[in-house]
């Protein structure tokens, strides 16, 4: 057949997708309790939908570690055990330095990073409107956006997943008094160092920022 060319098909957003965006959203950002136990039926009563894309909806959030299923019962959002929490924080440190001192070598125009610079001034929006559930999805933008940067698709994925627990745990730090306007003075301080070139710097300051959110962290003594 002649002249026939291939098209990308639109897809379109499913039931499913759309629980699944609700479902995760609510555990991310505290809408559902880490205390309490849901199952498909409460959950496709809540959302006025059938069971079937529930259930799919939340098998994924089980294999990714966001759910802990309870046999006979139902489901739980997971809850993150100290020791979780530091290893979150290792792999977090580790592949983030990484991360940023080879954007050093790769940061060849303004351009990169006003993409970070535009993230930071809408948490200062976000701030002002004392919107912590914002300011967290821009710091996990953030953050994504370094790896992006430095063109590490593998890596992405990885920090996906870590981002996704550190949320768990994000609200409670962040809604701790100033914090906000310190995460974006230290985001500010990477974009610096970035800017500066300075892989020596850049890997200080990111490993401190990381380091002051896990202390926060540990300053409110729950007991994940």
């Amino acid at each position: 057949m002649k002249g026939v060319s291939l098209k990308p098909i639109k897809k379109e957003i499913t039931t499913q997708d759309k629980v699944y965006k609700q479902i995760k959203q609510a555990i991310l950002f505290g809408g559902i309790s880490s205390d309490d136990i849901y199952t498909e039926v409460q959950l496709a009563e809540t959302l006025n939908t059938s069971r079937t894309p529930v259930r799919a909806a939340l098998q994924d959030l089980v294999k990714e570690g966001l759910l802990v299923a309870i046999p006979r019962k139902g489901v739980t959002v997971r809850k993150i055990t100290p020791a979780e929490q530091d290893e979150i924080f290792l792999l977090r440190r580790s592949i983030e330095a990484e991360v940023v001192k080879k954007l050093t070598e790769l940061i060849t125009s303004p351009e990169q990073l006003e993409i970070l610079r535009g993230i930071v001034e809408q948490q200062e929006e976000a701030l002002q409107n004392d919107d912590a559930i914002r300011f967290i999805e821009l710091d996990h933008e953030f953050h994504l956006s370094l790896t992006r940067l430095a063109n590490y698709g593998i890596i992405e994925e990885v920090l996906q997943n870590l981002h996704n627990l550190t949320q768990l745990m994000g609200l409670k730090a962040i809604s701790q008094k100033g914090r906000m306007k310190e995460v974006i003075a230290e985001h500010s301080e990477i974009i610096d160092a970035l800017e500066s070139r300075s892989a020596k710097a850049a890997e200080a300051v990111i490993l401190s920022h990381l380091n002051n959110t896990k202390a926060t962290l540990n300053d409110l003594d729950i007991n994940f």
